[in-house]
């Protein structure tokens, strides 16, 4: 079963004690179905497209344990905390075999 990537990406921090609340919520919820953060907010350099302000790549064992993890009610709980404190897209993508 190959691994699946939670990307966090075009993200534009408005709130940063709401993102600060978010994150220490959401990093256990992540850690219970199995997630590991690879990348979180570190330098970008784009080669190509839109400037990317904060980008968050998170490993999990399947796509299923990613959309677990995001549908779970802890993860849903740390939504909460964030509510209107960022803007951003995410998506998971399956890894290869």
């Amino acid at each position: 079963m190959p691994k699946a990537y939670w990307i966090g990406s075009h993200m534009t921090v408005k709130d940063a004690d709401k993102m600060q609340a978010y994150a220490a919520a959401a990093g256990p919820a992540i850690a219970a179905h199995g997630g590991n953060f690879l990348a979180r907010g570190g330098e970008t350099a784009v080669m190509e497209g839109p400037e990317q302000v904060r980008v968050v790549v998170t490993e999990f064992p399947s796509l299923q344990a990613a959309k677990d993890c995001y549908n779970s009610d802890a993860y849903q709980a740390a939504l909460e905390k964030l509510a209107g404190g960022v803007d951003r897209s995410i998506f998971i993508v399956e890894g290869v075999d």
